[in-house]
């Protein structure tokens, strides 16, 4: 596992993260009542001491009312304000060495505000779930927050028993007491704060296909009323399995799985082994199916394979969008190279003004960034030839699995893969502003595309 430690703060969010610490574990314990919106939680944060001594660091934390914070199990001195959970411990950690952070809180979570709306922790009509790109992570729980500092989960959730309760991981167990059931999921892989994800609510689950011997288990969590519409839109997504672990190497984690909540979202979101759709993705003739693609992509692309700071974002969604043009090349729809003229097309009439290795925070989720990182890729895949590409990303996707990487990273390994160094195609496609001409080398469709066929059963 290589694993990048971005130095510094992120500097897109530099309130975020502490780089004078990593987390290797969390474990945190839940109780949420959807009626009030009330959350009562405690965690258990190991962690390790950077290089220097650690007098005093900082959790991001929302604004929860603090009920106790020991370090090591001694009381601690903390001030709490902005956002930030600042932690003095009694004595002050050695460099380089393990301790464990405790803290209670409560009160009614409710999403950070960011440039792009609310954050995080949202209150549904009925039940609740969590979408933390980038920032929202601190709406619930305590964190260092920022996407390299990566940690294996435990969460347990209890909440009334007419609820279901959603997280990426291995359900571990479900324990009915009274009116309550309290829920235990793990997730061991190395998952970012803003990765970590949760749904609350009243959902029939599904098997999507028949994993068989040593296959990747897929569930849907959904509302009984959307199960026809859901099992002809996500019929083909084990199909997508197959393919990605083909093209990608296998896939990162234990098992995947999908929610679609009752309410409509702006756009889809993936978390750590789980995707979260709203009720307008689902229409019953596939009409997003290039969002299924692209949100099972980001499990390699993003989740598995993470970013060291917020620059490099391109690299998730860049992937992603390639991943949505390789299944539709490979089931049978437009050509990779169909897809990029139309792209290509689209960006030629919009400002030439966002360069993706650094496009700043007001642009990072730009439409543009996705097309232009499509195309990026599509670029190297024509530049290397396919047996040269696919084993590089399969390359890429394998020695950084449960790491966080750079831009730099990304182009020193390809490099490596390729003929002759591709520098000037990153020069001009990476650093550079101005839209390239489109690549005029078009890959083949491959001959033996996936059946359409795909089973959903209760």
């Amino acid at each position: 596992m290589a694993v990048q430690q971005a130095a510094g703060s992120d500097p897109y969010f530099p309130d975020h993260g502490d780089s004078r610490y990593r987390v290797h574990r969390y474990e945190l314990a839940l109780d949420y009542r959807p009626g009030p919106n009330r959350l009562a939680g405690s965690a258990r944060i190991n962690a390790i001491a950077g290089r220097s001594p650690l007098a005093e660091f900082m959790l991001n934390l929302s604004d929860f009312k603090i009920g106790r914070v020991r370090v090591d199990g001694r009381q601690a001195h903390y001030t709490h304000r902005g956002g930030k959970l600042r932690v003095r411990p009694a004595k002050p950690v050695r460099p380089g060495a393990a301790f464990t952070v405790e803290v209670h809180w409560s009160g009614n979570p409710k999403p950070v505000s960011s440039p792009w709306g609310g954050l995080g922790w949202e209150e549904l009509e009925d039940g609740a779930l969590v979408a933390s790109q980038p920032i929202g992570a601190p709406s619930w729980y305590p964190c260092n927050d920022r996407p390299a500092d990566k940690a294996s989960y435990q969460i347990s959730i209890t909440t009334p028993s007419a609820y279901a309760v959603v997280a990426g991981g291995r359900l571990l167990t479900r324990t009915t007491k009274a009116s309550t059931t309290t829920w235990v999921y793990e997730q061991a892989a190395p998952t970012s704060s803003y990765l970590v994800g949760l749904s609350i609510g009243k959902y029939q689950t599904v098997l999507l296909g028949d994993p068989g011997p040593g296959g990747v288990p897929q569930h849907g969590h959904i509302p009984a009323h959307l199960l026809p519409e859901f099992s002809r839109d996500f019929a083909r997504q084990p199909q997508m399995m197959e393919l990605f672990q083909e093209l990608f190497g296998p896939y990162p984690f234990d098992e995947y799985a999908v929610v679609v909540t009752e309410e409509e979202l702006d756009v889809p979101v993936e978390a750590q082994g789980l995707s979260l759709f709203g009720a307008n993705h689902v229409d019953g003739a596939r009409g997003w199916e290039r969002l299924v693609a692209h949100e099972l992509a980001h499990q390699w692309f993003g989740n598995s394979v993470s970013i060291a700071d917020w620059r490099h974002i391109w690299l998730n969604e860049g992937f992603a969008k390639y991943a949505e043009w390789l299944w539709s090349e490979r089931s049978g729809g437009r050509t990779a190279q169909q897809l990029a003229t139309a792209a290509h097309r689209l960006l030629t009439s919009l400002p030439q003004d966002l360069r993706l290795a650094d496009p700043g925070r007001k642009s990072m989720f730009d439409d543009r960034l996705y097309e232009r990182g499509g195309l990026t890729v599509h670029a190297v895949r024509c530049a290397m030839g396919d047996e040269a590409f696919f084993r590089m990303l399969r390359g890429w996707a394998g020695l950084h699995r449960g790491g966080a990487v750079t831009t730099t990273t990304f182009t020193a390994h390809v490099n490596r893969f390729a003929d002759e160094p591709l520098n000037g195609l990153f020069d001009a496609w990476v650093y550079g502003a101005e839209l390239p001409s489109l690549p005029t080398v078009i890959p083949a469709r491959p001959a033996h595309p996936p059946t359409n066929t795909g089973t959903v059963q209760p």
